[in-house]
């Protein structure tokens, strides 16, 4: 879920949509400053004979071992709608350019409804870069401690995640949610679904989006 643009005659504002969101990014908490871009891609690798973890009413099928490390654009904790029922959180995540604080700084990064939009006025890098160095990303804990984790991070945080992209069916229905496998699409079913094994905050800062 990524985007979609809008261009307002005479304010020449531009709107995207991204994978789930849409607000400004400002930069101020009590963490200590980070400012570093985080310079490396996500890592994927393909798994050729998935395995099956039942979670409660639903099985979790690993399509992909997935890595990454990005700076939090924003974060939003959501309480209904059935996919809360594995995924309170969701996550925007910047790497490469889109963790760069110069860049940020001049864009509007929100979420609301699963989706993550961000806004500019001036681009200060090329939309197809902001496109493919961030998204947002369902987050699927493997355990109460990894749940804790996430909870504990903020925005503006670079962390480190390592885990599956899954797709989720359910047990007594034709339910299903599958994340996306590329960095690259955009629009509905662009949103990662990461079940996540282990993560870090390896970095935080200052920023917050409001």
């Amino acid at each position: 879920m990524k985007k979609f643009l809008f261009i307002f005659t005479g304010l020449i504002l531009t709107y995207f949509v991204l994978t789930d969101s849409s607000s400004p990014l400002n930069i101020s908490s009590n963490r200590a400053p980070h400012p570093g871009a985080v310079e490396q891609e996500p890592q994927q690798v393909q798994i050729t004979t998935p395995s099956k973890i039942k979670m409660g009413a639903y099985t979790i099928h690993e399509l992909a071992k997935f890595r990454i490390r990005a700076r939090i654009l924003s974060k939003t904790n959501y309480h209904m709608g059935r996919e809360t029922d594995l995924s309170p959180t969701d996550l925007a995540l910047g790497w490469q350019k889109m963790s760069d604080l110069k860049v940020l700084d001049k864009i509007s990064i929100s979420q609301s409804g699963r989706w993550y939009y961000w806004r500019t006025s001036n681009f200060p890098i090329p939309r197809r870069d902001i496109e493919t160095m961030s998204a947002n990303m369902h987050l699927i804990p493997a355990n109460d401690a990894i749940e804790d984790q996430i909870e504990e991070t903020q925005e503006g945080d670079i962390i480190e995640i390592t885990g599956s992209l899954v797709k989720v069916t359910s047990n007594t229905d034709n339910w299903n949610w599958k994340s996306s496998l590329t960095r690259s699409d955009t629009g509905n079913g662009a949103c990662e679904v990461i079940l996540v094994k282990e993560l870090k905050i390896t970095g935080t800062n200052e920023a917050q989006v409001r």
